[in-house]
């Protein structure tokens, strides 16, 4: 496995494993810098929101790294407030103007607002069917909000991201996922940083002579989910990144597959 390894979707669209999450950092030139980084270091898929209220950030890092636009796996997500049928479709026309660009990659409704969602999914399907988004998908979605879409998809979703780690491990969204051919992705692999402390991740990461960080991202993706660490250090980003060199034993995942206590760094999809 190494930093370009990919996943195909159930288009068959490939999307890289690892990916820099660019959740709304203080200032926005953190956020064009990050994403430089980040390319430099070998990064391809790169993860951003409406909300976030970086996109512009994220096109000027991709227009100054020189690298090809379709070289590049973005993503982007419609925002609470923006979602509804009519609206989505506006909502998505400002996030590709903002981005500079003429298609993303993969479109996601950002959390499951319950009176909008299923108009929403119409919409992306719309985009989807225009051939605007190479793949379209969902955010913060579990059993109930997936069982729901069913009802009306035409289009299975081709992502699911949620928040994921050790100490917020949904195995049963994971595992419905899998049954559906719906890729998971994780967001917060690194907890914020909440649990670099835990004794049992600091001796663990010691083991294999790396970080509790890179510890934490490779467990993530060596559950074969797509994992998008956020940082906006340098040598953080390049850290997130050099996870291909060793691999997490099957005694030591499965005990890392124990430590789940619904930490969580966002809200619960179960509140929607």
């Amino acid at each position: 496995m190494n930093l370009q390894s990919t996943v195909t979707l159930n288009n068959g669209v490939e999307m890289p494993l690892l990916g820099l999450g660019v959740y709304a950092p203080r200032h926005n030139n953190e956020v064009q810098q990050a994403v430089e980084w980040a390319l430099e270091a070998g990064c391809r898929l790169i993860d951003t929101a409406s909300i976030y209220g970086n996109e512009r950030e994220v096109a000027d890092a991709i227009a100054a790294s020189g690298i090809p636009r379709q070289e590049i796996f973005l993503t982007t997500k419609v925002w609470n407030d923006d979602e509804g049928y009519d609206t989505t479709l506006a909502a998505f026309d400002k996030s590709l103007e903002k981005l500079k660009t003429d298609y993303v990659d993969l479109y996601l409704i950002h959390w499951p607002i319950r009176e909008k969602r299923l108009d929403t999914w119409r919409a992306l399907e719309k985009l989807y069917g225009d051939e605007r988004v190479r793949a379209i998908g969902v955010s913060n979605y579990y059993q109930p909000h997936l069982d729901e879409l069913f009802t009306i998809a035409n289009v299975t979703p081709a992502v699911n991201q949620f928040e994921f780690s050790p100490y917020c491990n949904p195995a049963d969204v994971v595992a419905y996922c899998r049954q559906k051919g719906i890729q998971p992705e994780g967001y917060a692999p690194l907890v914020r940083g909440e649990k670099s402390g835990d004794p049992r991740l600091i001796a663990l990461a010691g083991k294999y002579g790396k970080s509790t960080y890179q510890l934490l991202v490779k467990w993530s993706l060596q559950q074969g989910v797509v994992t998008i660490p956020k940082s906006v250090k340098k040598e953080r980003i390049q850290e997130n990144f050099s996870v291909f060199d060793f691999t997490i034993t099957d005694e030591d995942m499965a005990e890392m597959n124990t430590w789940h206590d619904n930490t969580r760094v966002a809200w619960n999809p179960m509140d929607f």
